[in-house]
């Protein structure tokens, strides 16, 4: 238990380098309100390899709309959306049928967990996808 008598927030260290696993377990250890937890133990936090995680983080700023897997047509078809176009008007700014930009936005709105075009937008701006 941490001193206000909330449940302490556990930590998983998972870094290649023993060393510096060992030296930060250490550090973290003696704080007040941490747990550490044992591998394959859930936590509420993950420390990752520095490498790998600054990676990861670079791709991210990169190429932010790879983290949903938008293909380039979706990416497209979502900058019409936040202009307010219409289906018939994605359709025919791409040139593909009225049938094929309601595909592509319904797809949109299955991997951006949106319940309308207007949410997809609002999402997709808030994760970087798109700048309004």
């Amino acid at each position: 238990m941490s001193t206000d008598g909330s449940a302490p927030i556990t930590i998983a260290i998972a870094i290649d380098d023993a060393e510096l696993a060992d030296r930060l377990a250490t550090l973290l250890g003696g704080v007040a309100g941490l747990r550490l937890v044992a591998s394959g133990e859930s936590a509420d936090v993950a420390v990752v390899s520095g490498s790998d995680a600054a990676s990861d983080r670079d791709d991210l700023k990169d190429r932010p709309s790879d983290t949903f897997q938008l293909t380039v047509r979706e990416r497209d078809v979502l900058a019409l959306m936040a202009e307010g176009c219409s289906n018939k008007e994605i359709a025919r700014s791409l040139g593909i049928s009225v049938h094929t930009a309601k595909f592509h936005v319904g797809s949109l709105l299955d991997k951006l967990d949106a319940t309308g075009r207007t949410d997809a937008v609002a999402h997709a701006a808030r994760r970087g996808i798109i700048e309004l």
